[in-house]
């Protein structure tokens, strides 16, 4: 077979088998071949997609687990390896002849779509550090989900003995676990008195144990009779209770594990300048992101990635119809969801934001997620010099406050003021989004520099009033004005 320049490979990823079709810049079928999950027969294939075309591109449906050996392949050989989730080849295989769905054509979809398109992020071979800090903080959402479960479980066992027992104890911590893995009944804590309950928490480092012994006692006083089956649902409830202390140890041991490996990593100063982000936190940002911010075009790539920024759905003259996006990186936003809890709580700046995006009728998770979309645009920067960030609501200004200093200070008077007006984000602009987003279906527009003149460079809460507090300004304010725009003809818009 004749050699082309330039060809394309998918593969749609299986435990067993992966399957691999190529294509050329036509869509004509080079090759497609079934390949076991094996190292021999997977550098058997390799080799023969490579003899295919001069260059080659690769796309696959999965990133990790049965798809880590032939990533590992592949990137060690330097080869080009684009990511396609499973979501879109399901949808794009929908836009193709015939109802079928075999691994050969799931296979062959995922190389076109490779092919024609240029926005797949594209795979990058993993340091020693993230791939530990991936497999962790996986395993680490699983130990925490089966810990839910358990509490869950044993919560329902629980309150068929004694409901008045299970209002009373908070399974979230410790202290409750520990007394109803040995004490499970109104008639075993009867029994005891809160004496001896107490006395046996102590003997189990319980704080508070007289606190808890009351309430435990109190509540299994209101019940005096025995419910059928008490015995063996007393057991499933001491069993759940040790699973859950056992849990609770290796949720522990697991999170000196990640710190310790975090702790090592070149980004961990940045990550954990940023208020609400500590270690483990760090860890999952670092791990869903893939070790780097190198793979996101820019800020609002991360933004739209971790599903903080909001997706227009217009159509005809409805415009400006914003809604929060289906498809992102659920690991990713819920990484940033969270350190915004925490910022709320420790950072003023934080909490003022909040309050003002409340203000303005947003819901409390709308709110919440705005704080984190502010500090994904001011993590870019900071990872590409590897400066710590100082504030993660504002954006680091560039020497913009000498220019007010000099030019405005001098001229005003004791007690005088100074006003200016600036562009808020593009998202509550649709006036002029929505002819760029028209623009860039014709034409590749790029994207505008941070630092240089563009009508949003002053757009994020609180830069403005950071340059004039570096221009020794006091008493500084900001809110927002709406303003209706309304022409009369299209000329009129464009003038």
């Amino acid at each position: 077979m004749q050699q082309t320049e330039y060809a394309w490979a998918g593969i749609d990823a299986g435990k067993g088998h992966h399957h691999v079709v190529v294509i050329d810049g036509d869509g004509r079928r080079l090759l497609s071949r079934r390949v076991a999950n094996d190292e021999p027969d997977l550098e058997a294939v390799i080799a023969a997609v490579l003899g295919c075309a001069v260059e080659v591109t690769w796309t696959i449906d999965l990133a990790d687990g049965p798809a880590a050996l032939v990533l590992a392949l592949l990137l060690g050989r330097g080869q080009r390896v684009r990511y396609l989730p499973g979501v879109a080849v399901n949808r794009a295989a929908d836009a193709y002849r015939g109802e079928g769905k075999t691994d050969a054509k799931d296979a062959a979809v995922i190389a076109d779509q490779g092919r024609m398109r240029r926005d797949l992020r594209e795979l990058e071979l993993d340091d020693q550090v993230i791939a530990e800090l991936r497999m962790l903080t996986a395993h680490r959402a699983d130990l925490a989900a089966d810990r839910t479960r358990a509490i869950n479980r044993l919560r329902i066992q629980l309150l068929g003995v004694c409901p008045a027992l299970e209002r009373a104890l908070d399974f979230t911590n410790r202290g409750p676990l520990v007394l109803i893995s040995q004490f499970q009944s109104p008639q075993q804590l009867a029994d005891a008195g809160q004496t001896e309950v107490e006395q046996w928490l102590r003997g189990h480092k319980v704080r508070h144990a007289d606190r808890l012994a009351a309430a435990a006692v109190r509540a299994a006083a209101t019940q005096h009779t025995r419910v059928v089956g008490e015995a063996t649902a007393a057991d499933l409830i001491a069993r759940l209770a040790r699973a859950v202390l056992d849990l609770d140890r290796q949720l522990a041991d697991i999170d000196k594990r990640i710190s310790t490996r975090f702790e090592v990593h070149r980004h961990h100063a940045i990550i954990t300048s940023m208020v609400g982000i500590g270690n483990l936190l760090g860890a999952e940002f670092l791990a869903a992101a893939g070790g780097s911010l190198d793979g996101f075009a820019s800020a609002d790539h991360l933004a739209g990635y971790a599903g903080l920024a909001p997706t227009p759905r217009d159509s005809g003259r409805r415009t400006g119809n914003l809604h929060r996006p289906k498809r992102y990186n659920r690991q990713l936003q819920r990484v940033f969801y969270t350190s915004a809890l925490i910022s709320i709580q420790r950072s003023p700046a934080s909490k003022a934001y909040y309050d003002r995006k409340r203000a303005e009728g947003k819901r409390h998770s709308q709110a919440v997620l705005a704080l984190p979309a502010g500090a994904s645009t001011s993590s870019g920067p900071c990872s590409a010099t590897n400066a710590p960030i100082r504030n993660n609501h504002q954006t680091s200004p560039p020497r913009l406050d000498k220019k007010i200093e000099n030019h405005a200070s001098p001229t005003l008077k004791p007690g005088g003021r100074l006003c200016s007006s600036v562009w808020v984000k593009p998202e509550e602009n649709p006036w002029t989004t929505i002819a760029m987003r028209a623009i860039a279906t014709e034409a590749v527009v790029a994207p505008p520099d941070r630092d240089g003149p563009n009508m949003f460079r002053c757009a994020a809460p609180g830069y403005v009033s950071a340059l004039y507090e570096g221009a020794a300004l006091r008493d500084i304010a900001e809110w927002d004005v709406e303003v209706e725009l309304v022409t009369r003809s299209p000329e009129q818009y464009w003038e």
